[in-house]
């Protein structure tokens, strides 16, 4: 793998709270914490964009004036397809 240094600032308020998360979350390593928050931010970045998804689908479901099951069904039938 290969690595680049990037370099950011923060608060000097902010070193303490940085550095007790870094021992919890990165062992002591700066650059494992900074994986590890950004595994974490893509966790909420996916949740965020199907909660987006679903709330559209419920809003097409509801301008077609399907119920659940039956927006269900319209989406097994199209996978069958593919």
């Amino acid at each position: 793998m290969s690595t680049r240094t990037v370099g950011f600032a923060i608060a000097d308020e902010d070193v303490p709270r940085l550095e007790r998360l870094t021992q919890k979350f990165g062992r002591g390593n700066r650059s494992a914490f900074l994986r590890e928050a950004m595994r974490q931010m893509e966790v909420i970045d996916r949740a965020e964009r199907l909660a987006e998804l679903q709330a559209y689908g419920a809003e097409r479901s509801a301008a077609a004036g399907l119920q659940a099951d039956e927006a269900l069904a319209v989406v097994r039938r199209v996978l069958k397809r593919r």
